[in-house]
């Protein structure tokens, strides 16, 4: 089984990183934090690519918490940075809007859910799938050379469950996830569906956040299904 998902941010932003030390953590015990901080000892990780791997743990673990703590943060911060552009109306997440709404719906239900663990074969697929995406400048699933997400990952874990989503204008950990669960403009929500799913066991992922020509930043996550 394979899953593709795709969000493009149509604006140049850098989003400014913050700690997750200064931000709502206190909402969070110390072992918590531990527990869904898988990649802390992964030297093949950036800090921003790490912060990756320990929001969605923590949204998995207590989605209802990470809604009211760390996503109302991101919000925050982001729509604040938003209204220097002329089209701030358009940028902005709306927490009156159907997307904001359903996330909130659906993380109520979400409540200690397996950990994601990073893996350093799976990271370089990532890696490479992302440079991939900024030397030729294009923002898609397939790679410039025809290559499918299943051609790429099940070369190197052939025959197992799947996914990937793509994200594209944040540098940030908290950013990349925030805007892939919230699936603005995707109607069948396939970003948030990967990282809140359970059906295919999907518990190893590579991930990449590299330069983009168009959008700044694109990040790369891919899940696969493996024996732990």
């Amino acid at each position: 089984m394979k899953f593709l998902s795709i969000v493009l941010i149509s604006f140049f932003s850098v989003f400014i990183p913050v700690s997750i030390k200064a931000q709502r953590a206190d909402a969070w015990t110390k072992d918590e934090l531990k527990m869904a901080n898988t990649a802390g000892n992964a030297p093949y990780l950036s800090g921003e690519e790490k912060d990756i791997v320990i929001y969605m743990n923590l949204v998995r673990m207590d989605g209802e918490r990470f809604f009211n703590t760390f996503l109302q943060d991101f919000i925050d911060d982001y729509n604040e940075q938003m209204k220097q552009y002329s089209n701030y109306e358009r940028l902005k997440v709306n927490r009156n809007d159907s997307y904001y709404k359903s996330l909130k719906n659906d993380l109520k239900n979400i409540k200690l859910l397996p950990a994601f663990w990073p893996d350093e074969a799976l990271s370089w697929v990532a890696k490479q799938h992302a440079r991939d995406l900024n030397k030729n400048n294009f923002a898609a699933h397939n790679s410039s050379d025809g290559r499918t997400m299943k051609d790429r990952i099940g070369k190197m874990y052939p025959k197992k469950s799947n996914g990937e989503n793509l994200a594209f204008g944040f540098s940030t950990g908290l950013g990349n996830v925030c805007m892939l669960l919230l699936d603005k403009g995707v109607p069948d929500l396939g970003h948030r569906k990967l990282i809140l799913n359970t059906s295919y066991q999907l518990n190893t992922i590579g991930v990449s956040i590299q330069p983009h020509k168009t959008y700044r930043y694109c990040a790369v996550i891919d899940f696969v299904s493996l024996p732990h």
